[in-house]
């Protein structure tokens, strides 16, 4: 796919599972529906039909999809397995972390399992219940499973790249709002680069996100220059496991204040490991407290309610100003 055209982030995930199966042919797909329909969201489509052989639809069982993963990784293949929502990981659970994540340390090294697992998740399409769960917290506590979150189509494309190579296990979390909403250039040569990207450059403060609420934070930067004279930059962290720390530490010391951003709940997310990163490295150079705006600690409500469930622009811009006028 040529670099400069615009593609949707749906279309960058599926080129980039294109190209990995041309490049190895050991690379295979398996998942509920991923053949014959082409997945939940069409993301797979006509892939069986181009690598015959080669993609597998499954039962509706996560714990065996991700189990059987395992078993072909340890036999030499490449599995790609796709679990419809993130949500729907929990019935894995057990596979993922006590299977997955332990197999290389549990071996000493003699079995890497090059399982990347892919799965759709956060809000806004007024998904049922399970659908639209944020659950990168709860994955990123896990030793041994890399977790990966893009929020563009050019790193959708480099860090699957990324993951499918890599010889460890890789969560890979698909923003599913920004599917078919969100176009972009397709550029570099699926090489992402290290560490998290700074999207937008400002001098007042810094918002830290990942994932969907990347855009959330980008449209309040906007707003917040426009309506408030405040500069605010945005970090998007890209990978949350391992995470950058060392990049996050070098956006934050020159502004000082700092917001962080995430669609999971608040107690426990995965803003409070960023927070204590900060805190234990810029105690006495940023200004604290860092504030957090995270969804609150209930169960995903009703579509019609996820509006008042989701971090919203407004409560960002609020953040913001606390921040920066304290």
């Amino acid at each position: 796919m040529d670099g400069s055209t615009e593609v949707t982030l749906l279309a960058a995930v599926q080129a980039a599972l294109v190209d990995a199966m041309q490049e190895d042919d050991r690379v295979v797909l398996l998942g509920q529906d991923v053949g014959r329909l082409g997945g939940v969201f069409r993301v797979t489509e006509g892939l069986l039909e181009r690598f015959p052989g080669r993609v597998f639809d499954t039962p509706l069982a996560e714990g065996a999809i991700v189990g059987a993963s395992v078993g072909l990784a340890i036999g030499g293949l490449v599995p790609v397995a796709e679990i419809q929502f993130l949500g729907f990981l929990h019935q894995a659970f057990h596979q993922v972390t006590q299977q997955l994540a332990r197999y290389r340390y549990r071996s000493r090294g003699r079995f890497h399992l090059p399982v990347t697992i892919r799965a759709p998740y956060g809000g806004g399409l007024r998904m049922p219940e399970f659908h639209p769960d944020s659950l990168e917290a709860q994955l990123a506590n896990v030793p041994g499973l890399k977790v990966f979150a893009p929020a563009f189509p050019d790193d959708a494309y480099a860090l699957l790249r990324e993951a499918v190579r890599d010889p460890d296990p890789v969560l890979f979390l698909e923003p599913q709002r920004l599917y078919r909403s969100l176009r972009g250039p397709l550029v570099g040569d699926g090489e992402p680069g290290s560490g998290a990207r700074l999207r937008r450059e400002g001098e007042d403060v810094l918002l830290v996100s990942w994932g969907p609420a990347v855009h959330t934070c980008l449209a309040a930067a906007r707003e917040l220059e426009d309506d408030h004279e405040v500069r605010a930059a945005v970090l998007d962290l890209r990978r949350l496991s391992p995470l950058d720390h060392d990049g996050l530490c070098e956006a934050a010391a020159p502004r000082r204040r700092v917001v962080v951003v995430h669609e999971g709940v608040r107690t426990a997310g995965l803003g409070a490991e960023v927070v204590a990163g900060l805190q234990e490295s810029l105690a006495d150079t940023i200004s604290l407290p860092i504030l957090r705006v995270a969804a609150p600690d209930t169960p995903y409500p009703p579509g019609r309610l996820e509006d008042h469930f989701l971090p919203s622009v407004d409560q960002v811009v609020a953040a913001v100003l606390k921040a920066v006028h304290r």
